[in-house]
């Protein structure tokens, strides 16, 4: 697939990610603390889900091992899939989103995981700098 295309995507999904993060610190950590606690997981899963929502999307944007934050995305969708959107179905029910965009964001990531280092990069640029 074409690099440029690849960047577009890594950067793109890293913005998304980053507005998943924003959006649960507006919402409260406290009240995605409550509502994973309300799906049967410790409520402390919560503030490492946005973090580590915040933290992946900074480093997708920037192009910083790409590779393996992108498998990090992997386990954040399976684990989203799995513990709250199944249940509600591809298209969600009305109150709640499906699973079709984590399905979404898991095969972007997927393509990550497995495409070359992409130009306009951390990663591109220390590649660059350890052959020299």
């Amino acid at each position: 697939m074409n690099k440029s295309v690849s960047t577009i995507l890594r950067v793109v999904l890293g913005i998304l990610f980053v507005a998943h993060a924003i959006n649960k610190f507006q919402t409260g950590l406290p009240n995605i603390s409550g509502w994973f606690q309300s799906l049967g997981l410790p409520g402390a899963l919560g503030y490492v889900v946005a973090y580590t929502e915040l933290i992946v999307g900074i480093a997708l944007i920037l192009g910083f091992m790409t590779r393996y934050v992108s498998a990090i995305v992997i386990v954040l969708m399976i684990g989203a899939i799995f513990t709250a959107k199944l249940s509600v179905g591809l298209l969600g029910n009305g109150q709640m989103a499906g699973y079709e965009l984590d399905i979404a964001f898991a095969l972007i990531a997927l393509h990550l995981v497995f495409t070359e280092t992409t130009p306009l990069s951390l990663d591109a640029l220390f590649t660059r700098n350890r052959e020299q």
